[in-house]
């Protein structure tokens, strides 16, 4: 166990509950501590009783931080369309403007963190598929594990009103010690037990891979269009998130591995893929687009990514990702820097062909500003940005969601890292949705594509025990 001695949580409630009377406002009261090492996997895992529905996970691909809450004291949500960046900016400023912050540690991804993300298209026609997820939905939690580069914090979240009094903190105080008694104790994930995998429409998504091929043909505009499918499975039993966290954070650790849970759905993946960090005055992204498989012995394996590296088709859809982001950057940043050639990014089933980028922030450009910005990368909407949406909004079946859109936490100092939603999937109950996409240009070929999106559906569907590694 865990414990954590001494508090200022008291004194803050205390105060914050005096300001709230007085400005008929909730406060938010925010304490982080160090502490001994919890598992952050066992922290996200003992909350499924008391607080299924209201977990978060995160970890970087280079394990330098990982993130897990409990329960939400804050939700800042939007289905304002073009303006929920602004709109979740607004709100969370607004919230922290009044907030009491008790953290001495000058670490990022500590204390008062929201975590969620944005759908990928806000005027898509809507399904029941996402009905949990708004356009814009972002969780502050109860409480927060924080791995820092191997040292721990925790982080205690409380919202006062004028209607609350001192039980509060004991309260509070309570629920936290029982949250860290229980974050000692190794969950034991359940068996997943797979029924049936049903391909959504396959013959009408290659019919409408051979339509836009056939458009692009004659559209002197439009360069490129990202068109994505389903899988759907159905299972025995009802789906553990533990257990599909568990298997990704094993099978695929040079990955972003996410978990976001919203009203009893999850929505849960390991993307290659990081749309931006800001560290202070550091911006960092990358261009990821282009792939092709592994291969099963070292020396195939060598010749498909050469074959990547010097296939024109792959190249120049690479070249409009850089293109793009390239220029997002500079128009926020005071120096932008990135290498005149892709390497290849290998993964566990796939490789890509990989630029990574940085930048310098101009003064006053935030993390969200960015995320604006960036979304969607010609590697998951096409180019130019607004016609490929607009073709996909027309023409694409499937409901999107939170896939291939930017997922990530933001901290209150304006620090935070966003990554691209793919290799991803929706569980609910005992039924999980998977998606998978891949860029058609014009000499695209359905048949191709349909094999590569096979195999971009590979990381998941082997998480959720439907193919074997």
């Amino acid at each position: 166990m865990v414990a954590i001695q001494e508090t200022i949580l008291r004194q803050g409630i205390l105060e914050a509950i005096e300001r709230a009377k007085g400005q008929s406002l909730s406060i938010l009261v925010s304490e982080v501590h160090k502490i001994d090492h919890i598992d952050p996997f066992y922290f996200f895992a003992s909350g499924k009783e008391k607080f299924f529905g209201e977990r978060f996970f995160w970890t970087d691909p280079e394990g330098e931080i990982f993130l897990a809450g409990l329960g939400i004291c804050g939700q800042i949500q939007s289905d304002q369309g073009t303006d929920r960046f602004f709109h979740v900016e607004k709100e969370w400023k607004r919230f922290m403007d009044s907030a009491l912050v008790f953290n001495k540690y000058n670490q990022n991804g500590t204390g008062p963190t929201m975590f969620g993300g944005f759908s990928f298209d806000p005027l898509k026609k809507k399904t029941s598929l996402w009905s949990k997820y708004a356009d814009a939905l972002y969780h502050i939690p109860k409480y927060m594990l924080s791995i820092i580069k191997g040292e721990v914090y925790f982080t205690t979240n409380v919202v006062c009103t004028q209607h609350d009094d001192v039980s509060l903190f004991e309260k509070v105080l309570k629920e936290r010690e029982q949250v860290l008694i229980d974050a000692a104790v190794k969950p034991a994930p359940a068996k997943l037990e797979l029924a049936d995998i049903i391909e959504v429409d396959p013959g009408a998504w290659k019919q409408t891979v051979r339509e836009t091929v056939k458009d692009l043909e004659h559209n002197d505009e439009l360069k490129k269009v990202v068109l994505a499918r389903e899988l759907r499975l159905r299972f025995k039993n009802e789906i553990q998130a533990e257990s599909v966290l568990s298997n990704l954070l094993r099978e695929q650790q040079t990955s972003f591995t996410f978990a976001f849970e919203s009203n009893g759905d999850c929505f849960i993946g390991a993307s290659p893929e990081r749309l931006v960090k800001k560290a202070g005055d550091s911006l960092f992204s990358a261009c990821l687009a282009g792939s092709i498989a592994r291969g099963t012995t070292p020396e195939e394996d060598e010749s498909l990514g050469n074959e990547l590296l010097t296939d024109q088709k792959n190249l120049i859809e690479h070249q409009y990702v850089v293109d793009m982001i390239k220029e997002a950057m500079e128009e926020t940043c005071d120096e932008v820097i990135l290498p005149d050639e892709p390497t290849l990014m290998k993964m566990k089933y796939i490789q890509h062909l990989y630029t990574p980028v940085v930048g310098k922030n101009r003064e006053g450009t935030s993390l969200l500003d960015l995320v604006k910005r960036l979304h969607p990368t010609p590697a998951l909407g096409g180019l130019p940005k607004q016609a490929a949406i607009e073709k996909i909004r027309e023409i694409e079946q499937l409901d999107r969601g939170f896939y291939a859109a930017p997922v990530g936490w933001m901290d209150y100092k304006g620090n935070g890292e966003f990554a691209v939603a793919i290799r991803s999937g929706l569980i609910q109950g005992s039924e999980a949705s998977l998606f998978a996409g891949c860029g058609i240009v014009a000499d695209s070929n359905a048949d191709s594509e349909y094999k590569e999106t096979s195999i971009k559906f590979r990381p998941m569907l082997t998480a959720l025990g439907g193919k074997k590694s």
